[in-house]
C-alpha cells in the first residue's frame, strides 16, 4: 500500500490532500513517524524519523496520532481481497504482503492490475505491486513504481535488472555492510558479482554465501502464510560507537517507539511474557539482559540498558531491545492434545 496510514487519513479528512502530512509522534514529546505521505517525503521526512527532526524538514508537516484501529480494519478489508485469488499470502504488516499466484491461471501483470484496482474500489486507497519470479525480485520491483503502479521482471529479466541496481537494494544490507562494501570498491551488484562464494564468505562469513545469490537474483525462500511469532525486537548498528549510557538512552528512546509501533501494528492481542535489551560492543562481544513478568515500557528498557552497558563498559556498536510472548496454548493444554 501506498502510505497506508498518512494515505487513510487523508482520505478520511480531505482537507488535507496535497499538503505533507506525519503519522505518529507528537509534537510536545519525543517521538518517531511511523509513515509519511508523499508530499511529506520531498522535504526529506521519512518513516522512523524522530518527529522533531521531521519538522524542522518541513515546519509545514502536519502530524496526525496513529489510529491502529481504523488500519488494522482497512488491512483486513485488503488481506480478504488478496486472498481470493491465491491462499499463499504471507503478510509482512498491516500495509505489505507477498503472494504467491503461480497456481492462479491468470498472468502475473494482469492480475496484479486486477488486485490493485479492487483494492481501490473498496477503500479508496492505492497500492503498488512488484511482480517477479521470487521475493526478492518482486520486494525491489514493488518500490520501482510508486505510487500507484506496478513494475514486473520476467526470468529471463533477471540478470539484467540485477545487474544495475545498487547493492543496498539488497535485503540484509544495512548502512554498515554497505559501507563496507564500497571500501571494497563496490556499489552495484554488477560489481558484487565479480566476486567468488569464497571471497564473499571470507568478508561477510555466512552473510557472504547468501550475498553471491542475492546479487544474482536468487531467492528460493517460498511464500509462507501467517505464523505466530514468537518474539517481536528492533535493532540498530551505529556507525560511530556509542561511548556513554546517556547516548544509548537516547537511541533506546527511539527504538523503544518504533517496537511499539510494531507491537500495535502486528501482534496487539497477544501476551508479553518478557522484555529484553541487547548490546554488541566495540569487540564485537556480546550480552542481553531479558526479564519475565515486566510490562514493555521505556522505564523497565532503560533498566535493562543500564544494567547490559554495566557489565563492561565498554562502547556499544549495537544496540537492541525487543519481547517474547507467551505460548498461543498453553503447556498443559498441549499435552492433554496427546492423550
Amino acid at each position: 500500500m501506498d502510505c497506508f496510514y498518512a494515505a487513510i487519513e487523508v482520505r478520511d479528512r480531505p482537507e488535507l490532500r496535497g499538503k505533507p502530512v506525519g503519522v505518529g509522534g507528537a509534537r510536545d514529546r519525543r517521538g518517531v513517524l511511523t509513515t509519511c505521505n508523499y508530499e511529506a517525503r520531498k522535504f526529506g521526512v521519512r518513516s522512523a524519523m524522530p518527529t522533531f527532526m521531521a519538522l524542522q524538514r518541513c515546519p509545514k508537516l502536519i502530524v496526525l496520532p496513529t489510529r491502529f484501529d481504523v488500519y488494522r480494519r482497512e488491512s483486513a478489508v485488503i488481506r480478504g481481497i488478496l486472498h481470493r485469488f491465491t491462499p499463499l499470502v504471507e503478510p509482512l504488516s498491516l500495509d505489505e504482503a507477498y503472494l504467491d499466484v503461480t497456481a492462479h491461471p491468470g498472468a502475473p501483470g494482469a492480475l496484479a492490475e486486477v488486485i490493485r484496482n479492487l483494492i481501490f474500489q473498496k477503500t479508496k486507497l492505492t497500492a503498488s505491486a512488484g511482480i517477479g519470479p521470487n521475493k526478492l525480485v518482486a520486494k525491489i520491483a514493488s518500490d520501482l513504481k510508486k505510487p500507484n503502479g506496478q513494475f514486473e521482471v520476467k526470468p529471463n529479466e533477471v540478470p539484467e535488472f540485477m545487474a544495475a541496481l545498487p547493492v543496498r537494494k539488497i535485503w540484509g544490507i544495512g548502512a554498515v555492510t554497505e559501507q563496507k562494501l564500497v571500501q571494497l570498491g563496490i556499489k552495484t551488484c554488477s560489481e558484487l558479482q565479480r566476486y567468488s562464494r569464497l571471497e564473499l564468505q571470507k568478508q561477510f562469513g555466512r552473510f557472504g554465501l547468501e550475498l553471491y545469490d542475492l546479487c544474482r537474483g536468487i531467492d528460493e525462500r517460498p511464500v509462507e502464510p501467517q505464523r505466530e511469532r514468537k518474539s517481536l525486537s528492533t535493532e540498530e548498528t551505529f556507525a560511530i560507537n556509542l561511548e556513554t549510557l546517556a547516548a544509548c538512552e537516547e537511541k533506546l528512546e527511539e527504538l523503544f517507539a518504533e517496537l511499539m509501533a510494531d507491537l500495535a501494528q502486528k501482534e496487539n492481542t497477544r501476551v508479553v511474557t518478557k522484555i529484553f535489551v541487547k548490546l554488541k560492543f566495540a569487540d564485537f562481544t556480546r550480552t542481553t539482559v531479558e526479564r519475565a513478568g515486566l510490562a514493555p515500557s521505556l522505564g523497565e528498557y532503560r533498566s535493562l540498558l543500564a544494567e547490559a552497558f554495566a557489565r563492561t563498559g565498554k562502547s556499544v556498536r549495537l544496540l537492541g531491545l525487543g519481547l517474547r510472548f507467551a505460548d498461543v496454548d498453553p503447556p498443559d493444554a498441549a499435552q492433554l492434545a496427546l492423550l
